[in-house]
């Protein structure tokens, strides 16, 4: 009964004190401090050297890097010229406007790594042209909150970065495992689209519809040379990307080493190519990457904390046991997990749940035959959803800005059939493991 009482404790009051709007490094410290000092005065004094041995990874290096390596991509028009890109090669596709920015999520996900950054950066162009092409608030909102969760599932992804870190697997193992559930996502939302298109064809929309794609006569035409020449401009980016992904394959790099060379290549091509030369502009673009990074590790500091108080008060262990000891089978357990990750993820953002309860989580994971790898990519698709469903929903706020016209009910509406695209991925991994765990059992050097 003690046992339960400090579970109930330390877990529950983290949550109180994260879904209080308090700082997330506040209230997992907080709650951290106060437990030690009514269950655990003894390991108080060990604290400081928890803190800085937390701090002392190599591996934390990945997250600065790689948070400096998006943003003079973000910064510049890069994401606008990528979605014009796109749509110049996608606009005779059937649905080729919503597709084009699904695409565009999708790799400048890749390159940001930030799933709201992903939906304010695609969303702040294409939003406003889909809805001036015939697309209905509904799905134009819907299409973009959606999409910019691509940004912590396709690597490389800081929130693969913390799971690594917090659970002490191999970074770019998990990097890579996002790679095919990333792909699998995407086809499935431009195969949804695609058939909106064919469908409001014979069943035009009448009024009051929430989902349509208006056909409004307008005729566009791009040339090969139009096409190719767009290239010019957002094809180095998407190299950058690329060389990370065959670098970290190869085993040639480390993801804090490929992240390095990457952060280089963004600012030079970006200075380069967008003129982006102005020192007070660079300084501004490296102070606010340094001051994302700065809160990013203090969670990580602090989730540490967490978790070594966890584990000396038994708190981890008896939960793993516990969970592992319910009578609901191996996928009754694994059902179980991904509801809690969902209902975390309504009220929680990605980072904090991911640092707080995967460390808790991946004995009973483990226990049941499963990969670490192979769960990083079950949880990240969970709190994917968790981007797209109040009451944080950071991605429907970041449309919501957007559209400020369009209410939220609607923008709702737009996201519900993506999630049950999310869901399906989620099945899909769980009854065909190797669409995680079959690129990084590949790699080489890891």
């Amino acid at each position: 009964m003690e046992q339960f009482f400090i579970n109930i404790f330390l877990f529950g009051g983290a949550l109180v004190l994260l879904v209080s709007g308090m700082p997330i490094w506040a209230g997992l410290a907080g709650i951290s401090v106060v437990a030690i000092l009514i269950f655990s005065p003894h390991i108080l004094p060990s604290l400081p050297y928890v803190l800085y041995s937390s701090l002392d990874n190599f591996a934390l290096l990945a997250i600065p890097l790689f948070i400096i390596l998006s943003a003079p991509i973000a910064a510049s028009r890069a994401s606008r010229d990528l979605y014009e890109t796109l749509h110049k090669w996608m606009y005779k596709v059937p649905g080729g406007l919503g597709i084009a920015n699904m695409l565009a999520c999708g790799i400048f996900a890749a390159l940001s790594g930030s799933s709201p950054a992903t939906a304010a950066a695609i969303g702040g162009v294409g939003i406003p042209e889909m809805r001036r092409k015939g697309y209905s608030p509904a799905l134009a909102c819907g299409l973009i909150a959606h999409a910019g969760t691509f940004g912590i599932l396709i690597p490389p992804s800081v929130t693969m970065i913390l799971y690594g870190v917090a659970t002490e697997t191999s970074i770019g193992k998990c990097f890579i495992a996002g790679i095919l559930p990333g792909m699998l996502e995407i086809f499935l939302s431009c195969v949804w689209v695609a058939a909106i298109f064919f469908y409001r064809k014979k069943h035009p929309a009448s009024a009051g519809s929430v989902y349509f794609i208006e056909d409004r006569g307008e005729t566009e035409y791009y040339s090969w040379a139009d096409r190719f020449q767009s290239l010019v401009k957002v094809l180095p980016f998407v190299l950058i990307i690329a060389g990370i992904m065959i670098a970290l394959y190869g085993g040639w790099a480390t993801p804090s080493e490929a992240g390095g060379v990457g952060a280089v290549m963004a600012f030079v091509l970006v200075m380069i190519i967008y003129r982006l030369t102005d020192p007070r502009k660079l300084w501004a673009i490296i102070i606010k990457a340094l001051n994302e990074s700065s809160m990013i590790l203090m969670i990580m500091a602090a989730a540490l904390i967490f978790g070594y108080v966890s584990s000396d008060l038994y708190v981890t262990q008896s939960i793993a046991e516990w969970i592992l000891a319910l009578p609901f089978g191996k996928w009754g357990i694994i059902f179980m997990v991904n509801i809690l990750l969902l209902v975390l993820g309504f009220f929680i953002p990605p980072a904090a749940v991911l640092v707080m309860v995967a460390p808790l989580l991946l004995p009973v994971i483990t226990g049941l035959g499963f990969s670490s790898v192979w769960f990083a990519v079950i949880a990240t698709i969970n709190l994917e959803i968790g981007l797209v469903t109040p009451p944080v929903g950071l991605n429907l706020y970041v449309v919501k800005a957007i559209a400020p016209d369009v209410p939220m009910s609607t923008v709702l509406k737009g996201v519900y059939p993506f999630l049950i695209i999310e869901v399906i991925v989620i099945v899909c991994v769980c009854i065909f493991p190797e669409l995680a765990t079959w690129l990084p059992d590949k790699m080489l050097g890891v």
